[in-house]
């Protein structure tokens, strides 16, 4: 395969970072990275467009100059509360061909048969994720081609999105100068980067504390069993410091940053912070005791809803492994330790997996969702995809064909 070049948006309620990446024989390599803070969005939606598009630009120029070429498409992570996600099941007849057996045209019926919902005209299909596949009485099965029964079904999980913020989005990337390859919902980004195969298929929660939403995820036997988007992130968390502290936002952000911690430990020293006061009024001196009084309900409450989350999925049984945080979130202190006790189960810090042209900084959380969309790429895009860049994979030709249905 030709070498090929891609590149990833992420567009996060507080920062926006562009990575180009090189797909070659040896896989995946980082060539070059560019960073802005967000402007023009609020909890993973676009509400200036002007604004929002001058961030990816921003971020855009300096991937590209660093990576010293130039990208025309681009793999958009996204998220926002209007996502919404379902699990579905469909079933076709096969034809008693016992030389054939199954065949990928069977599998497109039976995934069409699997999302065969009524969805409301203000949204639309983004992914169709298959879980596993079922033929006749034997289940488990991740690829059926080839095998031999009467009776295919398919287990999917759907995620849907509102056409309005979803049409926003890709207007506000065509005006930075870039056109929309393909959107891919943050959770099964940051999944591909931050978990293990041996973590999807035992089982774990992926939970991303993002600026404006916290995403979360829960995998079993490899693939998605559950995901939801939260409406709450760190922005939240500075908005209850500017407020308790009453400070401004700029140095609540700052002082969230640089002392919050999720798990209040007495330090040894420096234990006062400097907190400036709202429109010239003098500045304050604080102890790092009143800050977790502020800090700590808050973090609690967004874990406590996370755990809400998997517990109402009906699945948190299949969690063998325990919890994976990402985000910028999960650079605060203590994060972990937190979570442990919330979930009543072992969690850990997660960031991209090794990538060739990263470096060590570049492995911290907050790169875990564009590091995964290159991934998602890498592992979802054909070689004739990549040469002729119009004829779509199997998942593209499914929605297709739904589409045309509706």
């Amino acid at each position: 395969m030709a070498r090929e070049h891609i590149a990833a948006l992420d567009l996060g309620t507080t920062r926006t970072v562009v990575l180009i990446g090189e797909i070659a024989e040896d896989g995946l390599r980082i060539l070059g990275k560019g960073a802005s803070g967000s402007r023009g969005l609020r909890r993973g939606v676009v509400v200036n467009m002007d604004e929002a598009a001058r961030s990816v630009g921003e971020a855009l120029r300096a991937a590209e100059e660093d990576a010293g070429v130039k990208v025309n498409e681009v793999f958009v992570g996204f998220s926002g509360e209007h996502i919404e996600s379902v699990n579905s099941s469909g079933a076709v007849a096969i034809a008693s061909d016992v030389v054939r057996g199954v065949t990928r045209e069977d599998v497109v019926r039976a995934r069409e048969a699997a999302t065969a919902l009524k969805i409301l005209s203000d949204r639309q299909v983004i992914h169709v994720l298959a879980q596993d596949h079922i033929v006749d009485d034997q289940c488990g099965i991740l690829d059926p081609c080839g095998m031999s029964g009467v009776r295919l079904e398919v287990r999917v999980h759907i995620v849907t999105g509102a056409v309005t913020p979803l049409r926003n989005l890709r207007n506000c990337i065509t005006q930075s100068g870039m056109q929309v390859r393909e959107l891919v919902l943050d959770t099964i980004a940051t999944g591909e980067s931050a978990l293990t195969s041996d973590e999807k298929d035992l089982g774990v929660v992926l939970l991303d504390l993002g600026g404006g939403t916290t995403n979360v995820a829960l995998y079993h036997h490899g693939s998605i069993r559950h995901s939801a988007v939260i409406p709450a992130g760190g922005n939240n968390l500075t908005n209850d410091i500017a407020i308790g502290l009453r400070t401004p936002h700029e140095e609540a952000e700052r002082i969230k940053c640089g002392y919050a911690s999720a798990v209040y430990v007495r330090p040894e020293r420096d234990n006062t912070i400097e907190v400036p006061g709202v429109g010239g009024r003098e500045t304050r001196q604080v102890t790092r005791e009143e800050l977790a009084f502020v800090v700590g309900p808050r973090i609690k409450e967004l874990l406590f809803l996370a755990r809400e989350e998997i517990r109402g999925s009906g699945f948190e049984h299949l969690v063998g492994t325990g919890i994976v945080i990402t985000g910028g979130g999960a650079l605060m202190p203590g994060i972990a330790k937190l979570a442990e006790q919330v979930f009543g189960m072992s969690a850990k810090i997660g960031g991209p997996q090794e990538v060739s042209g990263l470096e060590s900084d570049d492995c911290a959380p907050t790169y875990a969702t564009s590091v995964g969309l290159l991934r998602y790429a890498m592992y979802n895009l054909s070689e004739k995809e990549w040469h002729h860049g119009k004829e779509g994979g199997l998942l593209d030709r499914v929605i297709s064909r739904i589409a045309a249905l509706m």
